[in-house]
């Protein structure tokens, strides 16, 4: 591969081997080129961190198999043709990966060689403590059967080969390890209609998502603050809940991934907790919005100890309320009541936002911007009464109109009736199991 990051890193690894099998050979260790020359883009939270040598030797090696699968297998077979087996360099062979894979051993070997003091440096860089590890970016597979941690394969996120390749991160397909999917809108703000102290509230919110990073880094409030926003949406169904964290993503340019909690809750101990895990671990690495629809089933009220099983689902709940407040990005909860929701999580939220049945004057707008603008309405129709005359939340009067709408459609009509509008009226009474008078 004619590459210069990919040529140093052949050198290293042919300087490394040659000194061990030749230790009296004067050889000098090749020098690591300006990472502004690399064919391969160094992404920017990178650039900013003025990397050591180490380190972005240590980025190079694990990106070498994504990138060209034969590479290190060429080089340590020309030079070990004639020695047999050499544990020093570790490695190790994947199930449907044929090459060499780098474990914790050889990048000791690589970066260190022989020397006890540079080894222990080495350690360091898969440290719990250091940047590639906490922010997840490059770490170390777990060793099998207790063998030693430097066996571990040495692991680079899927995020950052693509950053590293493509210089952008695809979004994540719905599985289950993501059990969540990117949700769209095509309306405004000024299709949604709420009362002025949520929609103040939601402007808070809004503003938030486009300098909470300024705030947190260029204000320097990162170490007083905790990173992210937590947010309650509470309220009756239909009242703009989802719509909205629809558009605060559509105006912030933030990706909304709904949560399907019925991949993630489990029946069984501890796999509720592994599931949230691997949908954080991919989330927080482009810290878009997450929105957990019904979050009552996640994040509802812990129980009263009767037996192990509740109190593991204490500890479940627990865990979930530090990864959540662990979370860079927007989290949004949606619960049609705020006593469903645990008080613990209620106590850390940022933000509680109560999403109100509209008003007569605010059923009265979404009624005027319901209806489509190609068709009329008949002159019996008058909105302002029908505002005022039927208690509906926003999504039943978008159903009202569909249903009268394909009325007039299958009928022929030039104009939208009463009648159809009534019995749609009709039809999400008896949905609610409430009477129309």
């Amino acid at each position: 591969m004619d590459s210069i990051e990919f040529n140093y890193l052949k050198a290293l690894l042919e300087f490394r081997l040659e000194k061990h099998f030749n230790p009296d050979n004067e050889i000098s260790i090749p020098n690591i080129p300006p990472a502004e020359k690399w064919s391969i883009q160094l992404p920017k939270e990178l650039k900013n961190r003025s990397l050591s040598t180490d380190e972005k030797t240590l980025l190079l090696l694990a990106l070498i198999p994504h990138v060209d699968s034969g590479f290190l297998d060429s080089i340590i077979q020309n030079k070990l043709q004639s020695t047999g087996d050499f544990p020093q360099l570790g490695g190790v062979r994947g199930k449907n990966f044929r090459g060499f894979l780098p474990t914790g051993e050889t990048a000791l070997f690589l970066l260190a060689g022989t020397d006890f003091e540079q080894r222990k440096e080495v350690y360091e860089l898969f440290s719990s403590n250091h940047f590639f590890v906490k922010n997840q970016i490059l770490w170390l597979d777990d060793a099998p059967n207790n063998e030693p941690k430097m066996s571990g394969k040495l692991v680079l996120s899927s995020e950052y080969v693509e950053l590293f390749l493509l210089g952008k991160v695809s979004k994540p397909s719905f599985s289950m390890k993501f059990p969540a999917q990117v949700i769209e809108t095509e309306m405004e703000w000024e299709d949604l209609v709420l009362n002025e102290e949520t929609n103040q509230q939601i402007q808070e919110l809004q503003t938030w998502i486009t300098h909470g990073d300024t705030l947190l880094n260029e204000w320097g409030m990162s170490k007083k603050i905790k990173p992210g926003y937590r947010v309650l949406f509470h309220g009756p169904p239909g009242t703009g809940k989802t719509l909205t964290a629809n558009l605060l993503g559509k105006y912030t340019g933030k990706d909304v991934y709904k949560i399907d909690l019925s991949m993630v809750v489990s029946k069984f101990i501890g796999e509720t907790e592994k599931n949230l895990a691997n949908l954080l671990a991919k989330a927080e690495k482009t810290e878009n919005i997450l929105f957990f629809d019904e979050a009552d089933a996640l994040f509802g009220k812990r129980t009263n100890v009767r037996d192990a099983h509740d109190k593991y689902a204490n500890q479940e709940v627990s865990y979930l309320l530090q990864r959540i407040e662990g979370y860079k990005g927007l989290v949004i909860l949606s619960s049609n009541l705020k006593s469903n929701i645990d008080e613990a999580f209620v106590r850390r939220f940022q933000s509680i936002i109560h999403f109100s049945l509209p008003k007569p004057s605010e059923r009265l707008l979404i009624w005027q911007k319901a209806f489509p603008k190609k068709i009329g309405l008949h002159h019996e129709v008058d909105v302002l009464q029908l505002a005022q005359k039927y208690d509906l939340s926003g999504a039943e009067i978008m159903n009202i109109v569909q249903y009268a709408c394909l009325c007039t459609l299958g009928n022929n009509n030039k104009k939208i009736h009463l009648l159809d509008i009534i019995n749609g009226i009709q039809r999400e009474y008896q949905k609610g199991g409430r009477i129309m008078r």
